[in-house]
């Protein structure tokens, strides 16, 4: 089984996306499965994790409607809000009748204070998560968040933590450190998982290769292991480096060159299904 584990649709008609400005031209439109879905054949994905692009139930339920309409969407990583935990245990109870409501994440590299997710309120927030079995994806880009993530596996150790994107290492520099400390202490706790995407958009919005993000999931392979590492497109905005799915499918399995069959059946594919329970879908 082949899984993408982490990409995103968007309706600009249908849901408001603070973030997506001006600044971000190739993704001011909308992206739907339509337009996805005969690349993922093309790379032979049998299933996808769709995650959220807006912290709002808009977004969650325009998600939801798309699994729906496209089986292959095998789980939901949506939104509900954690600084008001008994709205947020409301809000869970409804989405957990839907069967491909497999997670929840916040926007927290958004948010102007980059220790939102440290506040007690949150903490309590992502206990309601635990207590329900749901994973929450970490959005910790280094050099902000990626250090709060040992803390809060600590503070909440049932819940299973997913860092989005290596926590965006500093590709452009070519710099290890602290980063690769920092993910280290992250990989120590038993409870947290990564995902091996986004690192094209990491590297540059121009041209980038296998070569320029291999020595970075070398690391991450290093702290994790391959049980708790899954590849995800960040389509579509990966297409800000200008990539269309193949480039990052093929660069990406390039990277990996040399690793055991069983190795690349966890990394993609078999680690994501599992963390997701998408093969209960």
């Amino acid at each position: 089984m082949r899984v993408d584990a982490h990409q995103h649709f968007w309706n600009l008609e249908r849901v408001a996306y603070p973030w997506l400005t001006p600044n971000y031209p190739p993704l001011l439109r909308t992206f739907e499965p339509p337009e996805l879905e005969p690349q993922l054949r093309a790379a032979g994905i049998d299933s996808t994790v769709l995650v959220q692009a807006a912290n709002s139930y808009a977004d969650t339920e325009y998600m939801l409607l798309q699994a729906d309409r496209y089986l292959w969407i095998g789980a939901v990583v949506g939104w509900v809000p954690l600084l008001e935990p008994r709205e947020a245990e409301l809000a869970l109870d409804r989405y957990l009748l839907h069967p491909a409501f497999r997670g929840v994440r916040h926007l927290i590299h958004d948010e102007p204070d980059p220790d939102w997710i440290m506040q007690e309120s949150a903490i309590e927030g992502l206990r309601v998560l635990s207590e329900r079995k749901i994973p929450f994806d970490f959005v910790a880009v280094f050099p902000n968040h990626l250090r709060h993530v040992p803390t809060v596996a600590e503070c909440v150790p049932d819940l299973r933590i997913i860092i989005d994107h290596l926590a965006k290492p500093p590709i452009k520099t070519g710099e290890m450190e602290p980063w690769a400390t920092q993910l280290a202490a992250a990989a120590s706790s038993s409870n947290v998982y990564a995902k091996i995407s986004g690192l094209n958009t990491a590297a540059s919005w121009g041209a980038w290769t296998a070569a320029d993000i291999k020595a970075y999931i070398d690391v991450a392979i290093d702290c994790f292991g391959v049980d708790r590492l899954m590849f995800g497109s960040d389509w579509p905005y990966a297409t800000l480096s200008g990539d269309d799915y193949a480039t990052v499918w093929t660069e990406t399995n390039r990277a990996l060159e040399g690793r055991t069959p069983a190795e690349m059946d966890a990394l993609l594919g078999g680690t994501a299904a599992r963390v997701y329970g998408i093969a209960d879908r």
